[in-house]
């Protein structure tokens, strides 16, 4: 039951990535837009779970935005570490995410569509619907909904904060706490009764960037995470499914992103 959820959830990273390019971006460009970004970190972290060991996690993303409506492609390439596995691809995910986001009584609004192509695991299709408020901490609140390969309920609470440090470069703080509801005990089960399916707090995320513009359209951005889980029940489920990796229910991990936009 836990080998089959891992082996799903090794290659399901890039749709938090995608969101983060194309959710309660501006909702009304009067001509497209595209931003091109690669991100070099020391460790695959998805969800709170571990996917990654004493390698370099490369992770592009190219996104085209117009009107509100936007396209974003993510794909994964990275010397995959696998424990259960005899062999593994640097190449392994390529994901598609379609967009709409706008603005209505002073909220910003974005619903969207994720379908992961697996190279390990069977495809899977995601949506997901995100509302904040532009004010102090800008509050998020987005649910996600797997409807397809793993079923379930992936629901997010995130509040951010930025502080300008000169003209091209600001300190950027975040904090994200989730809440996960599986509809079956195949995919997610409750550590304290495997025949239950998980309905729990599960993994909250700490965050600080850095992002520094270098011209009219680079940005270099140094970021550092922790990831940690919220309930006892959450720990039970990601040790024992990071089994094998030097990292349990709490990850640190970093790196640094370039994006172009135009």
């Amino acid at each position: 039951m836990r080998s089959f959820t891992k082996k799903i959830m090794t290659s399901l990273i890039c749709g938090s990535l995608t969101l983060g390019a194309s959710t309660l971006a501006a909702a009304e460009e009067t001509k497209p837009e595209a931003d091109l970004t690669v991100g070099l970190y020391n460790q695959y972290v998805w969800r709170g779970w571990t996917f990654s060991e004493d390698s370099m996690v490369i992770q592009p993303s190219m996104t085209v935005a117009y009107k509100g409506f936007g396209f974003n492609w993510c794909n994964l390439d990275t010397e995959q570490y696998d424990p259960t596995a005899s062999e593994t691809n640097n190449w392994n995910e390529t994901d598609l995410t379609l967009s709409y986001d706008w603005s209505m009584a002073g909220l910003d609004f974005g619903v969207g569509y994720i379908y992961y192509a697996l190279d390990n695991a069977d495809d899977s299709q995601e949506v997901y619907a995100a509302v904040s408020k532009d004010m102090l901490l800008t509050p998020t609140l987005t649910i996600y909904r797997d409807y397809d390969s793993f079923p379930g309920w992936y629901i997010t609470a995130d509040i951010s904060y930025s502080l300008p440090l000169s003209p091209s470069m600001s300190l950027d703080l975040g904090a994200k706490a989730s809440y996960l509801m599986a509809d079956e005990a195949t995919t997610y089960a409750d550590p304290s009764d495997p025949n239950d399916e998980f309905s729990n707090f599960f993994d909250g995320v700490l965050s600080v960037a850095l992002p520094i513009s270098v011209g009219e359209y680079l940005t270099i951005t140094p970021e550092a995470y922790c990831s940690f889980a919220l309930s006892n029940d959450a720990e039970d489920l990601l040790e024992a499914d990071n089994a094998g990796f030097d990292n349990d229910e709490t990850n640190f991990y970093g790196g640094v992103s370039a994006s172009f936009a135009f």
